[in-house]
């Protein structure tokens, strides 16, 4: 649904049939990968190295981050977490975990 579709009133075929539930737009592919990362920096205070992986859901996303947890010289031993966070289909986090942590240098192989 447009938001021309909206400001023309018409309603989205998918909200009649839940007359009782209000209708929730879902967020984009995209919109959820920014969300993720922006709400796993804000709550962490780490920086993101970004996006590495999203998968929907039937309630939502699960949004792979990949920050850096700790920064080291060279950089290319750094620490960082790989994290999963949860949203909901409008983007609302429903929680975030450290799936692991690894050096840089040392990502999986094969």
């Amino acid at each position: 649904m447009t938001d021309d579709d909206v400001r023309a009133g018409r309603r989205d075929p998918a909200a009649e049939d839940y007359p009782d539930e209000e209708y929730v737009e879902p967020v984009s592919a995209a919109e959820a990968a920014r969300a993720g990362l922006r709400q796993l920096v804000e709550l962490t205070g780490r920086e993101a190295s970004g996006t590495v992986s999203l998968e929907a859901t039937d309630d939502g996303w699960l949004v792979g981050v990949e920050v850096v947890e700790d920064r080291r010289i060279p950089s290319s031993t750094d620490l960082l977490g790989l994290y999963q966070v949860e949203l909901d289909i409008e983007g609302g986090l429903l929680g975030y975990r450290r799936v692991r942590s690894y050096q840089r240098g040392k990502g999986e192989v094969g």
